[in-house]
């Protein structure tokens, strides 16, 4: 098999599980370095571990502007350069709108819209010409969901960023696409309800979407080596549904 990302540098940041972690595992069986990111020390280890040697874990959280600078300026010490960022870090959890607080707001857009950005922008001096960026979006950007407006509001506006940073990045011929997964097998899209509720939740997700089953990590990396490799070299500013057709109908 034909190695896509050989000789490139990748960062993918929230790697420790699910999306990320598939996707550096695609990316280093692809040819890649890759450089991943975690909040949690232990479970960054043993994401390092079943990625390979291709991989080097920096503990870090992309809400924190101090973290990112650590982050960047050891990828700069290790390897000088980067060809992919991957800025798959990202979270969310359910609440009404007459249930939404403050925090809950501020955390959720903190990491998926502040952090986004942060973690995009500070990895430019980096990042050469030619470079490909990967945002991690949701099928929520585009749909309504009950009780999951914040989190829907904030992947919107990742997907905007998308749209409006590729014509900032146009003299240096960065592309900048989205990812937009549907429901997928994760830690994260269990942990939404109760445990007792997590498999019903799973089930009416299936459900749902046209070919009746859940995503599961591994086809959402296949799509991130793709954005991330030469064969896409024409696409620019698209947000990619990896969903099974829900976003469709």
């Amino acid at each position: 098999m034909t190695d896509k990302l050989a000789g490139k540098i990748a960062l993918i940041t929230g790697a420790t599980s699910g999306i990320g972690l598939a996707s550096a595992k695609a990316f280093a069986a692809q040819g890649a370095t890759v450089f991943v990111t975690g909040r949690r020390q232990a479970e960054l280890d043993a994401a390092v571990a079943a990625i390979g040697s291709a991989a080097t874990g920096i503990q870090g959280d992309i809400a924190k502007a101090e973290d990112l600078e650590r982050i960047y300026a050891q990828i700069k010490r290790q390897a000088g350069h980067l060809d992919i960022l991957f800025a798959n870090a990202g979270g969310g959890d359910m609440m009404p709108l007459d249930a939404i607080t403050e925090e809950h707001f501020d955390r959720i857009f903190g990491i998926n819209v502040r952090g986004t950005l942060f973690t995009v922008q500070k990895a430019l001096p980096l990042l050469k010409d030619g470079s490909s960026i990967i945002l991690t979006g949701s099928t929520t950007s585009v749909q309504g969901t009950a009780n999951f407006s914040v989190y829907s509001a904030s992947k919107a506006a990742v997907r905007n960023f998308a749209r409006s940073w590729l014509l900032d990045l146009q003299p240096r011929n960065i592309r900048v696409n989205v990812i937009s997964p549907g429901p997928v097998r994760t830690a994260g899209l269990g942990d939404l309800v109760p445990a007792d509720q997590t498999q019903g939740l799973l089930d009416h997700l299936a459900s749902l979407v046209p070919i009746k089953r859940l995503g599961e990590p591994e086809e959402i990396a296949k799509v991130a080596v793709f954005l991330g490799s030469d064969d896409s070299t024409f696409i620019n500013g698209i947000e990619l549904f990896v969903d099974g057709g829900i976003a469709q109908i």
